[in-house]
């Protein structure tokens, strides 16, 4: 069989330039094609297509020099070079030179039969050089008779440079991989530590192409990631490349890459006289020596076979295309390859008899064949394409392609949003109608497509480049670092009013108080370039606010809920602050250790001065809010009692439930009671507190120092400022009543209750009760801000037990002591959350004499007060039961003030009172701080002594 199938120009020269990379192979064609009168050469990329067709225009001009690929044609009427991809050259057209580069591409089981044919078929009437590797000589031997060799020299050395982490690669870089998710991966990780990188990949347009390698080229970018396709040729600007892969997919299965592969791309490295290295990168640790030892020195396997597909095509009938395809070739360097694009595709159609009818004659055939050979740029499903192809055919078969229907199929293509993976889809589809408009048969106005397509594929590669660009290079930390190496630390900083930190009109961040944040507004800069940066630029700034933090007034700081330290730079400024530390458990509650914020602006000595500065701002901070707390730690000097009840209430943040201390309370003298009195503490009748520390401040302080201690998460939710009681929104099990108790707000039921009114209620109800019973009072649930409903829920958790639960409407006088009614009278109003505090066993007697005046009064008052809609009587409660009503206590208050050690009065009894309306008045309560006194001496009797004698 003739294998070339064509009549070779039996006066043509036949030549073959071999060698690797960098060796001037192509340069050497291009001028040998310059000397003829007319040329022709074929290229295995569309990119490389397109570089050699500028260069020639500059040579020859742009009106004799032609661009034929597949997807783009131009062709001036006076054209006498053409450059091409190998797949469209026009080779039964006559040529005095014709080139073929890269031809160790025919031994590719994908696409080398398309290069065997070109070695076989294709002539220059006066030259032929073929271009390629040194691999290639036993099988040009073996298929072109009479061939000439010539070897090329590399101009470079090529060297080993061994594994380097993507932060250490050297600049002029290209890192290599064989995936798009790789490539990717890699892209946004140089973009993060060096400022930006262009990506060159063999799916882009030749104008995003160009866009990004320009970008690289220019020095805008010191860096590049691309797959393989940069091993065919192009020449750029490379000092050394970096394998991040050395295995790659080939259509089949995942391989390695032979020596021979890995030298092709390693050659890239290194242009004429300047010698590349190359390496290893990611996850690839090391080459072999063999395989390193074979690149450097250029030592590969040749090649033995190629791939070659029968040229002379027989289109008679569909099957029999489809078996001369197939024909083998009898030459034993001449192997089959793997089934191409359009061999699938036609084998798919052939099983649709839709197809079958329409290709009945061999003119329908050919159709067929040429539609097949569509290329599927968008590599989608196989079904789509071959739907796609098959629309096609069958509309051709009647017709040149409908122009409503090629316009729709176009339009949908025309949006230039979305990302990097959307617009490189677009791309892909508009080159496949790209190819079919430069098919001038199949359309009406095919020129009119031609710019159709054209414009868009121009508009979707710029917009590509665009989002290449945003996604893949940080201009200001390029910038940034381009600056830094050129003028070191001449860099021109400034610090905005707002902290803006700006380094060479660029934004790199903001200063808050010391510490640097890099800008995340559009991306996350390279860390170790802009921290560099801002040490350097800021240094004289950062020095200027250390001297104000060290002299700031203690006014300037704030301590925040979240357990930040904050700066005001200003004093006086209401706003708050910045974070400049945080505050974390110590060794004592009321002492928690200052953390300081990170900062890589400071020096250690400059950190170590702050931290103490504010240490010592927080310990007289807490000291300054909590001082009646802090003040019960200093307690030596005190009755030894008194001072085991600072003591605890210290301990426990300043409240302790009294049976806790009640033995400490019944051994105190009155000397004791004075001292805990001149410290605020308040022995209630089931709390001993100190009311000082109901304030705001201490309130939220306390919160804030027991979470830390308690390793609870900042912040902590605390009833507002002010209010006297607080509905918790959770369950009861839920609720921690430790934490509510150890800041003045002790816990009833799901009701938080600040100490003072819920030391005010229990002195209410113990005050009014009567043999073991008590009224609920309307002052009790105005006194909590709550309703009647929530105050008996309050009592029932206290432990008192309620009786008759359905209020009257008019007041029953024998279920009612007087008593509380008539104190209620003298109550003061409660304004804004507070209170004046209530009366306990530690109030003066003074203070009594007064209450019991407002207790005992005439019935003046209480006749306006029979005149006032009356209010229901509320709920009667059965008094918790305690030590007063065990056995042998009979009659007895839970809350018997007044008994020293060793004293007896108190167990006295006291007279049946009786019930209903002729039991007569009842006797006021006797509250004092010493021993009991005698009822006739109290200042009560006296009061009512001195009423009856100003009657009579």
């Amino acid at each position: 069989m003739n294998i070339t199938n064509k009549a070779i120009h039996s006066n043509s020269q036949v030549i073959a330039l071999l060698g690797p990379t960098n060796t001037g192979k192509t340069y050497e064609a291009i001028e040998q094609m310059c000397s003829h009168n007319s040329g022709v050469m074929g290229f295995p990329l569309r990119l490389l297509a397109r570089e050699n067709y500028e260069r020639m225009v500059k040579i020859k001009g742009r009106h004799a020099v032609a661009l034929v690929t597949g997807e783009e044609k131009i062709i001036p009427r006076h054209a006498r070079y053409f450059l091409c991809t190998v797949e469209a050259m026009p080779i039964e057209q006559d040529f005095e030179f014709l080139g073929v580069d890269e031809i160790q591409l025919a031994a590719d089981p994908d696409r080398g039969h398309v290069f065997t044919d070109r070695l076989l078929r294709a002539r220059g009437t006066r030259i032929t050089v073929f271009l390629g590797a040194e691999t290639m000589r036993p099988v040009l031997s073996g298929i072109i008779p009479g061939i000439e060799f010539q070897s090329k020299q590399r101009f470079s050395a090529l060297s080993y440079s061994g594994y380097k982490k993507l932060l250490r690669l050297p600049k002029r870089t290209a890192v290599v991989a064989f995936s798009m998710d790789d490539v990717y991966d890699i892209a946004e990780q140089m973009r993060r530590q060096r400022g930006g990188t262009a990506v060159v990949l063999g799916a882009l347009s030749p104008r995003t192409r160009n866009a990004q390698v320009e970008m690289y080229q220019s020095g805008e970018v010191d860096f590049m990631v691309a797959t393989d396709a940069i091993g065919m040729g192009l020449n750029m600007d490379i000092h050394h490349v970096a394998l991040a892969a050395t295995r790659k997919f080939d259509g089949r299965k995942a391989r390695y890459l032979r020596k021979d592969e890995m030298a092709q791309i390693a050659g890239r490295a290194g242009r004429y006289r300047r010698d590349g290295t190359f390496g290893v990168t990611g996850r690839v640790q090391e080459l072999d020596a063999d395989d390193v030892d074979a690149i450097e020195n250029h030592k590969f396997e040749a090649v033995r076979e190629i791939c070659w597909r029968n040229a002379a095509l027989d289109f008679s009938t569909p099957i029999a295309l489809m078996k001369s395809l197939e024909y083998p070739s009898g030459h034993s360097m001449l192997a089959r390859g793997r089934n191409s694009d359009d061999y699938s595709t036609l084998t798919a159609l052939m099983k649709r008899e839709e197809i079958m009818r329409q290709a009945n004659n061999s003119e329908m055939v050919r159709l067929l064949w040429d539609v097949c050979q569509i290329p599927d740029f968008r590599k989608t499903m196989a079904d789509t394409h071959e739907n796609l192809i098959a629309d096609i055919f069958q509309r051709l078969s009647y017709a040149r392609l409908d122009e409503d229907w090629v316009a729709k199929q176009i339009k949908r293509l025309d949006n230039m949003n979305g990302d990097v993976d959307m617009l490189m889809t677009r791309i892909a589809h508009i080159r496949t109608w790209t190819y079919i408009s430069y098919k001038h048969e199949w359309l009406q106005r095919h020129e009119y497509w031609q710019g159709q397509a054209r414009d868009i594929e121009d508009r979707l590669s710029d917009a590509l480049h665009q989002a290449l660009l945003h996604r893949f290079v940080d201009q200001r930390a390029s910038v940034l670092i381009r600056s830094m190496e050129e003028k070191g630390n001449n860099l021109l900083v400034g610090v905005r009013a707002n902290g803006e930190v700006v380094v060479e009109g660029h934004l790199i961040g903001h200063l808050h108080a010391f510490r640097f944040i890099p800008d995340e507004t559009h991306a996350k800069l390279e860390h170790k370039a802009v921290m560099s940066a801002a040490k350097r630029a800021l240094k004289d700034e950062i020095k200027r606010r250390l001297t104000m933090i060290l002299k700031a007034q203690p006014d300037q700081f704030q301590l925040s809920p979240e357990g930040h330290i904050l700066w005001q730079e200003k004093q006086g400024n209401p706003l708050p602050g910045q974070p400049i530390a945080s505050v974390s458990k110590g060794d004592n509650i009321l002492r928690p250790v200052v953390e300081l914020v990170e900062s890589e602006l400071l020096a250690d000595q400059d950190s170590k001065a702050i931290q103490e500065h504010l240490q010592r701002w927080l310990n007289t901070h807490i000291t300054a809010i909590l001082e009646p707390l802090i003040k019960l730690a200093d307690s030596e000097e005190i009755h030894p009692s008194a001072r085991g009840i600072a003591f605890q209430v210290f301990e426990a943040m300043g409240i302790v439930p009294r049976e806790k201390v009640q033995d400490l309370i019944n051994d105190i003298d009155a000397e004791g009671r004075a001292a805990l009195r001149a410290r605020k503490v308040r022995l209630g009748p089931i709390l001993v507190f100190v009311p000082a520390l109901n304030k705001p401040a201490a309130v939220k302080l306390r919160a804030l120092l027991w979470s830390l201690w308690n390793d609870k998460s900042l912040p902590v939710s605390c009833p507002p400022d002010g209010m006297v009681s607080q509905k918790l929104d959770k369950d009861e099990k839920d609720i921690d009543k430790a934490f509510y108790q150890s800041i003045g707000y002790p816990v009833y039921g799901d009701r938080a209750i600040r100490i003072d009114m819920l030391d005010r209620v229990i002195s209410a109800v113990y005050d009014g009760a009567d043999q073991g019973k008590f009224h609920a009072q309307h002052e009790m649930a105005e006194w909590l801000g709550c309703s009647i409903d929530d105050l008996y829920d309050v009592l029932t958790a206290m432990g008192h037990k309620k009786i008759d639960s359905k209020p009257s409407s008019v007041a029953d006088e024998s279920n009612q002591s007087p008593e509380p009614e008539a104190k209620a009278e003298a109550e003061p109003k409660v304004e804004s959350g507070e209170a004046e505090p209530e009366k306990s066993d530690d109030t003066p007697e003074g203070d009594k004499v007064a209450e019991g005046e407002g207790a005992s009064d005439d019935n003046s008052e209480a006749g306006e007060q029979k005149k006032a809609p009356e209010k229901p009587v509320l709920a009667q409660f059965w008094l918790k039961k305690g030590k007063a009503f065990e056995k042998g206590s009979k009659g007895k208050k839970p809350f018997h003030k007044g008994k020293g050690k060793g004293d007896e009065k108190g167990d006295k009894k006291k007279p049946h009172r009786g019930k209903g309306k002729n039991r007569g008045p009842k006797q006021p309560k006797i509250m004092s701080v010493g021993p009991e006194k005698k009822l006739e001496d109290s200042p009560f009797a006296i009061l009512e002594q001195l009423k009856k004698g100003n009657d009579s």
